[in-house]
């Protein structure tokens, strides 16, 4: 349960900022936040489909998550290199 709530709240968490650097027109923070809000809710997925027993289903998830995950980290490095 307690996992369930940690994702929730860092999917609602990466929403909002990506909607607010959208606003801002900070599209490459919006970006970074988008990149980790699709890494959360993949990891969520993947997470709901072991728990019903789709294990195909949930590797899938779990390889996307991994994927955004990573492609978080490096749109991370190098907006902060880049200023």
């Amino acid at each position: 349960m307690q996992t369930k709530w940690l994702f929730g709240i860092g999917i609602v968490i990466a929403a909002i900022s990506s909607i607010y650097f959208i606003i801002k027109l900070n599209l490459d923070y919006a970006v970074l936040s988008m990149v980790a809000l699709f890494s959360l809710t993949n990891g969520a997925r993947a997470k709901s489909f072991h728990a019903k027993g789709m294990v195909r289903e949930s590797k899938w998830m779990l390889w996307m998550s991994l994927f955004f995950g990573a492609a978080f980290l490096v749109l991370f490095v190098v907006s902060f290199v880049a200023s």
